[in-house]
């Protein structure tokens, strides 16, 4: 997975940074090219020598969170009980290896199982969910960063055109799962025709546990961590570009 560069995403990241009076917003969204580089094919390989699977098989997803447990949808309409939503293995891997881009080195989730992944419903549901979250925490800040957030979500990925997922893992594997952490989400919109995925994640935070556990002090580490992925990327691009113009 190869991190794309965007002012736009970097804008809208900064402002979702957000203090209110009990809470602290970390939000982020990145979008990733599903072009697999040299370790990612690595990666991949091993993922795929189970025995007796291959990158089309279709693993059984969550319901969505919020939904009743009898949820279902139906494949062909003519089935005898209620289906699960399906995900091929090939796109769980993008979805596990986003993950592992965007909170390396600190968590590894290439064991990640598709049941701790969902389908959302709709484009509509997903806004809905993420614009209930924040504008119940974020209120007024939110309403005037809102257009500019999907508008640029929307360019960048054209979601009408997305499958959407969301990880939704036990508190042991989540990496926003630590005490006071009041909410979160992670969503993947993916436009396989464009073969690209953009995450979009986002917390709440207790800013009593915030003081008390050193969770500032760990963002803002993070983001340090984030800032120097993001340079060595594009000396990676630059140093390509050179050696095919040479």
């Amino acid at each position: 997975m190869k991190l794309l560069e965007s002012s736009r995403f970097e804008q809208i990241n900064n402002a979702l940074c957000i203090q209110t009076g009990d809470s602290k917003i970390f939000g982020r969204i990145e979008s990733y090219s599903c072009k697999m580089a040299g370790g990612d094919k690595a990666m991949y390989k091993k993922f795929n020598s189970e025995q007796g699977m291959n990158p089309h098989d279709l693993q059984a997803l969550s319901p969505p969170q919020g939904l009743s447990p009898g949820y279902s949808r139906s494949i062909s309409g003519d089935e005898d009980g209620p289906l699960c939503d399906t995900i091929s293995r090939k796109t769980l891997f993008y979805l596990i290896a986003t993950l592992n881009v965007t909170f390396q080195p600190d968590y590894d989730f290439s064991d990640a199982k598709s049941h701790e992944f969902s389908k959302e419903p709709s484009l509509h549901w997903v806004m809905n969910a993420v614009d209930s979250n924040l504008n119940a925490t974020a209120g007024d800040q939110y309403s005037l960063l809102r257009q500019q957030l999907w508008a640029a979500i929307e360019d960048e990925i054209a979601m009408a055109e997305c499958d959407i997922y969301s990880y939704n893992p036990d508190l042991a594997s989540d990496p926003f799962g630590e005490d006071g952490c009041l909410w979160s989400f992670n969503y993947f919109f993916y436009n396989k025709k464009l073969k690209r995925i953009v995450y979009f994640t986002c917390r709440a935070i207790n800013p009593i546990y915030m003081m008390d556990s050193g969770v500032e002090a760990i963002s803002q580490w993070m983001k340090m961590i984030w800032t120097k992925y993001r340079k060595d990327q594009m000396i990676e691009i630059n140093t390509k570009k050179r050696c095919v113009i040479e």
